[in-house]
């Protein structure tokens, strides 16, 4: 406990002398206040010796300019910075608006590294602003001020211990406790009923089991009512109101008051008062605070109490780098419903939340309704100290209609490792394909209890990424069309003209038709010669030259899923060739003077989407490109925020479309090189019956019944399927990093059969093999997948590429080829030989930023399935 004698001084005499009592003992505030900081500083250096590096934070903003405001902030900043708080000072204009201040406020309370907030009162604006409002806004569990309702009201109904006090009011409990006169069962008269000091003190002396009257200024005979107080408590904000006669002998006066009145011997001709009359009241009292020196010190003194209390209590709960998440508990049924009716038998938690929980602020976040939202790539920016997480890439055999489960083990994984092992983990996949015209593959993402929810949102529009893209694309076909018409009905002057007006007797040329000019080797604009004016204004297009379509499966999706910024975004669409000329010169957009456009369009695509798998787990799902034809892999800007997101000891799980030979070949020699991103591990996804298959079993067509061939078992079968495997795992190994082998299982499946593909897998020279149930049992059947890809991250690896750049512009190669087989042909499963490889033609994507050879029958865009899934699908008006 405090020393009560180095906390008072004694004025005038110790004895009684002619009839003359003691003088009250004068309570220092000054040197109470000292002992509290020189405490908190012993507290934050054992805060520091269990967690290096860290120091409660404190924010004081302020609206305005204010004299006394400015004075006041300084003795908060100058006590931070004693006893080694960070604190730093938020100063808005007189002009900020209420808006203003509370995203201001906003973004402080989404701010992990601050502790406590401090709203300067008043607020000086010339706009209208609610006070109330305002001190509201702040989070009850960062209100150091101990002004919010929520803290308010906790306090007035005896939640000492799960509120912040104010200040002044719990100053003034500390210096009566130094008095060492116990309140409990005394009279006390607290004078005045602000919120900041009167309302709170009269709570605080109930709750210490005093009896409390509150005097204000329509109380009557106020001197009656100071005279039965042992402890008086004056916050009225008058000069000097309370006599020395008014008091009760021996009370304990505690004056909070500060008050300037006009005194000719001071230099500024005023002289700071309290409330009450010191002269008078140190006669009668026993023991009085002095003005100043008295609270005014204690309550900057509890305001850093308060912000230091706030840091024990975030560190009670705080794990560094552990998301502070909560998790789904599934309970998976027998027989297994169907995806739908699981996927409806779980209600999501609002994507506000998911976004707080995992670390991204408000302004950061722009919701699609409750379960949605684009993640503005400000948070990139706001996160690239961060150190990266482990990062995964999950792919797969050869797709076979039987059903690997790549996207549902990627899913089921993330599951595991966050809501089952407890380290932060984040799904990047990719959005349903063709999701406009319910292509053959269908909608959903993931199957069974491992799927991002909700499912109707994420199957259709989503966030309009596809529809951003197809109208692009759409706009490059029309321009294309209308530039091939005026080209060929107008005049040189009439075109030129129309590109390039006249107004005001000068002609401006925007950005990319400078840069068009540049390119033709033309350095004067403003002076051109009739030949350079027909060079730049004749494009003389080829229309059959066209390169894209109004399809989302084209080079505007591949340019968004390999952009790193809004700016990559738009230099890689600039570079675009979308036609030729007659010459076979190539046509960009810019040539076309759209390039800004198409970024315009797209401005918001380029932001990933969040939502959530069934266990509450986050999930990015941004971009479609397909395997085929494009990388098949989803952003990298969505990995690149995951990645940082989940902290260096989280993980992020990726899935590259198609076999290993295919989508994950691109994964590493064109989505890394443009990312500069290096996996950790890569996981293979097989099946019992995909082997099968594999291994000679009979075809099957997508939504028929399983053969018996596959459900019985066929030890032989699945050996030979096994060659295939063995070959995507040489395919995987290639890159230089472990692999772990996923066996997602089927109810069908064996023990025998299980322990064969392990064992063929290891042989192979996969790191592990490990059966999954995810799809039947969520996170929980993907437990010991987690297990085996943490231990193979923490494995020697270094990633290297297949092959070095040489060629067309230093340019990857994208192979576009049926996903089908390891061949050109798709009927050819297992390991296909003996065959060549037909490279029907070659071509440059130079804004996506690949070479891509056309194998065999591959079609650019891909031809839409015979019966497209949309004759299966059906709106109710009664549906959620």
């Amino acid at each position: 406990m405090l020393s009560f004698a180095t906390l008072t001084l004694r004025l005038g005499s110790t004895g009684c002398r002619g009839g003359r009592r003691n003088l009250a003992i004068v309570v220092s505030g000054n040197k109470t206040s000292q002992l509290v900081r020189e405490k908190l500083k012993e507290d934050l250096d054992k805060m520091r010796g269990q967690f290096p590096g860290f120091r409660p934070g404190l924010v004081v903003l302020q609206v305005g300019d204010r004299e006394d405001s400015n004075l006041y902030i300084s003795m908060k900043l100058k006590a931070a910075a004693e006893i080694g708080i960070n604190a730093n000072h938020v100063r808005l204009p007189k002009t900020a608006t209420e808006d203003e201040v509370l995203r201001r406020i906003e973004e402080v309370n989404e701010n992990l590294e601050v502790h406590g907030l401090i709203v300067q009162l008043p607020l000086d604006s010339i706009n209208p602003m609610d006070t109330e409002k305002v001190t509201n806004a702040v989070a009850p569990e960062k209100d150091v001020d101990g002004l919010t309702s929520i803290n308010a009201g906790k306090l007035s109904r005896g939640d000492l211990g799960d509120c912040f006090i104010p200040c002044t009011p719990k100053g003034c409990m500390k210096l009566i406790s130094q008095t060492g006169m116990s309140v409990a069962g005394k009279n006390a008269v607290v004078i005045g009923r602000s919120k900041i000091v009167g309302a709170p003190m009269h709570d605080l002396l109930l709750w210490s089991h005093a009896t409390v009257t509150t005097c204000h200024s329509k109380t009557t005979d106020l001197a009656a009512q100071v005279g039965r107080a042992d402890i008086l408590v004056v916050g009225a904000g008058k000069a000097e109101m309370v006599k020395g006669e008014w008091l009760k002998e021996g009370a304990v006066v505690i004056d909070c008051g500060i008050n300037h009145i006009p005194d000719d011997s001071k230099a500024n001709g005023m002289r700071v008062v309290g409330d009450v009359h010191y002269p008078s009241a140190k006669e009668k009292a026993g023991f009085i605070t002095p003005v100043p020196g008295g609270v005014g010190p204690m309550t900057v003194a509890m305001l850093m109490e308060n912000t230091v209390q706030s840091a024990k209590r975030f560190l009670k709960t705080y794990q560094p780098g552990k998301w502070n998440i909560s998790y789904t508990k599934l309970k998976p049924q027998k027989p297994q419903p169907s995806d739908t009716a699981i996927a409806h038998s779980f209600t999501p938690k609002t994507i506000g939340r998911l976004a707080r929980e995992v670390g991204l602020f408000s302004e950061e976040v722009e919701p699609y309704g409750t379960t949605r939202a684009k993640v503005r790539l400000e948070a990139l920016n706001r996160l690239k100290t961060q150190p990266d997480g482990k990062y995964l890439v999950v792919t797969g055999i050869t797709p076979t209609p039987l059903g690997e489960g790549t996207t549902t083990t990627t899913l089921g994984l993330a599951q595991a490792l966050g809501a089952h092992l407890h380290v932060n983990s984040f799904a990047c996949v990719r959005q349903p394909s063709r999701g406009s015209n319910f292509g053959v593959k269908g909608g959903a993402v993931g199957g069974g209890y491992s799927q991002v929810i909700p499912m109707e949102e994420v199957s259709l529009h989503l966030s309009s990424d596809t529809q951003a893209v197809m109208a692009a694309s759409s706009l490059v076909v029309d321009t294309i069309n209308a530039r091939v018409l005026s080209e060929s009905t107008q005049s040189d002057k009439a075109l030129f003209d129309w590109l390039v007006p006249l107004r005001d007797g000068h002609r401006k040329f925007s950005l990319s038709q400078l840069n068009r000019l540049k390119r033709l080797g033309i350095e004067k604009p403003e002076t051109l010669k009739p030949e350079e004016i027909y060079r730049f204004i004749r494009l003389d297009i080829d229309p059959e030259t066209k390169t894209l379509s109004g399809s989302v499966a084209s080079e505007m999706m591949a340019v968004l899923a390999l952009s790193t910024s809004l700016g990559d975004m738009t230099r890689r669409l600039a570079r675009m060739v979308v036609a030729y000329s007659r010459k076979g010169k190539p046509v960009t957009t810019e040539d076309l003077g759209i390039s800004g456009v198409l970024a315009t369009l797209m401005r918001d695509a380029v932001k990933p989407s969040l939502m959530q798998t069934m266990e509450g787990t986050p999930v990015f799902v941004h971009t479609c490109p397909l395997s085929d034809i494009a990388q098949g892999n989803s952003s990298i800007l969505a990995d690149q925020i995951a990645l940082k997101l989940v902290g260096p000891e989280g993980f992020v799980v990726t899935e590259a479309e198609g076999g290993a030979e295919l989508g994950m070949e691109k994964f590493f020699d064109i989505k890394c090189r443009s990312s500069g991103l290096h996996p950790d591990v890569v996981v293979m996804v097989a099946s019992v019956p995909a082997l099968k298959m594999h291994g000679g079993g009979p075809a099957v067509t997508a939504g028929s019944a399983m053969p018996k061939e596959y459900s019985a078992e066929n030890l032989t079968l699945l050996e030979n399927g096994c060659n295939h495997l063995k070959r995507q795992l040489e395919n995987a190994r290639a890159f230089g990093l472990p692999v772990v082998v996923a066996i997602n299982t089927f109810s069908t499946d064996t023990d025998a059969e299980l322990g064969l593909v392990c064992e063929q897998a290891k042989l192979a020279g996969a790191l592990e093999a490990v059966p999954c149930s995810h799809w039947a049992e969520g996170g929980a059947g993907a437990v010991a997948l987690g297990q085996a890809v943490q231990r193979a991250a923490e494995t020697p690896h270094q990633m290297n590429f297949l092959y070095d750049l040489e060629g067309l512009g230093n340019l990857p190669i994208c192979m576009s080829k049926t996903h089908l087989s390891l061949s050109h042909d798709p009927e050819r499963k297992g390991v296909p030989t003996g065959f060549t490889l037909p490279i029907r033609d070659i071509h440059a994507n130079l804004g996506a930023g690949f070479l891509y050879t056309l194998v065999g029958t591959t079609s650019v865009p891909p031809q839409s399935p015979a019966f497209s899934c949309f004759h299966d699908n059906d709106f109710s008006t009664e549906s959620k």
